[in-house]
C-alpha cells in the first residue's frame, strides 16, 4: 500500500516507534525488506538516493520502487534520500515518490531555507512530504569524509527557526551518528533530540542509523525519532553471505549469490524493524 511521508510517520507517531528508512539500489535490496515488513507486519520506507544514481539509475529502479510498495501488504512510503538537486526531485515526483528529503545541509542557512522551501513547494502540490536536514554529518552519504572540522550538531532553536521558515513535514538533525561504516563506537546526544522534538513539533530522522546499539535505538525514538535511515550494514551483510558462500562451494550461476545475499539482507532487516518497532 502506498502511503507518503507525513502518513507513515504519522503511524509511528501513533505507535512511538520509528520506521525503518532502507536505500534499495536493486531488486535484491528491495525483495529483502518488503518480505521483511510484510513478516513482521510493520510499515516500510523504500528510499532511492541520488548519489546511488550511477548504480541504480532513477528511471529504472523508481517504477520497480513504486510498484513493490503499492502491492505490499503494509503501508510503504517511496522516498528520495539525500536530493541536492530540484530538477532530480521533479523527477521522482514524476515517477510516484510520495516523500523526498531535499539535502541543503552544507548550504548556507539562508540558502538551505530557500531552496528547502522551494523543494516543499514543490512535492506539496503532488501530495508528497519533505524531509529537510539541518546540521550537519562528519562524512556524506556513501561514507566519505566531508568536513574536515568534523561534524555540525544542530542547535534546536534555529532547528526551530528553520521549520517554521520552511514548512517541512520532518526534519534530519545532526547528533552524533555518521553515514558509512562505523570505526569506534558513536556517542549520541540524545538530549539534543530530545529538545528539538520539543522546539519543533515534528517527527525527526536519524541518518547513519545503521551501526548503531539497540539501547540507542530506543533511547533516540524515546526522544522522538521517528525514521531511521538504515543501509550500510545490511549491505555488508549482503557482501558477506556472498563471500561465505563462495568459499563454501562451487557457485556457477549470479542468481545463487544473489538470493544468498538477499536472505541476508533480510534477516538484518528484520533484526532491525524489530527493534525500531519496539517488537
Amino acid at each position: 500500500m502506498l502511503v507518503s511521508l507525513k502518513e507513515i510517520l504519522a503511524l509511528a507517531e501513533e505507535r512511538k516507534c520509528a520506521i525503518g528508512a532502507f536505500n534499495t539500489p536493486n531488486l535484491e535490496f528491495i525483495s529483502a525488506v518488503i518480505r521483511a515488513a510484510e513478516k513482521l507486519d510493520v510499515p516500510l520506507i523504500l528510499s532511492h538516493a541520488e548519489i546511488h544514481e550511477p548504480v541504480a539509475p532513477l528511471e529504472a529502479i523508481g517504477p520497480v520502487m513504486v510498484h513493490f510498495a503499492r502491492a505490499a501488504k503494509v503501508p510503504v512510503c517511496v522516498h528520495l534520500d539525500h536530493c541536492e538537486h530540484l530538477d532530480y526531485m521533479r523527477r521522482a515526483l514524476a515517477l510516484g515518490f510520495t516523500g523526498v528529503m531535499y539535502d541543503g545541509s552544507a548550504l548556507p542557512y539562508e540558502e538551505n531555507v530557500a531552496n528547502t522551501k522551494a523543494a516543499v513547494a514543490i512535492a506539496h502540490a503532488r501530495g508528497a512530504s519533505v524531509e529537510g536536514e539541518l546540521g550537519t554529518l562528519p562524512s556524506r552519504e556513501g561514507g566519505e569524509s566531508r568536513h574536515a572540522g568534523g561534524p555540525v550538531y544542530t542547535d534546536p532553536d534555529l532547528a526551530e527557526k528553520f521549520c517554521r521558515e520552511t514548512g517541512i513535514d520532518a526534519l534530519a538533525p545532526s547528533f552524533g551518528t555518521a553515514h558509512g561504516i562505523y570505526k569506534s563506537k558513536p556517542v549520541l546526544d540524545l538530549e539534543r533530540v530530545k529538545a528539538i522534538a520539543r522546539k519543533t513539533g515534528l517527527p525527526l530522522v536519524m541518518h547513519g542509523g545503521s551501526g548503531v546499539s539497540d539501547d540507542d535505538y530506543r533511547g533516540a525514538i524515546r526522544n522522538g525519532i521517528r525514521k531511521i535511515n538504515y543501509y550500510s550494514y545490511m549491505s555488508r551483510a549482503a557482501v558477506d553471505a556472498a563471500r561465505e558462500m563462495l568459499s563454501a562451494q562451487e557457485v556457477t550461476f549470479w542468481h545463487d549469490l544473489a538470493l544468498a545475499a538477499r536472505n541476508a539482507m533480510q534477516a538484518d532487516a528484520e533484526r532491525a524493524m524489530k527493534v525500531f518497532a519496539g517488537l
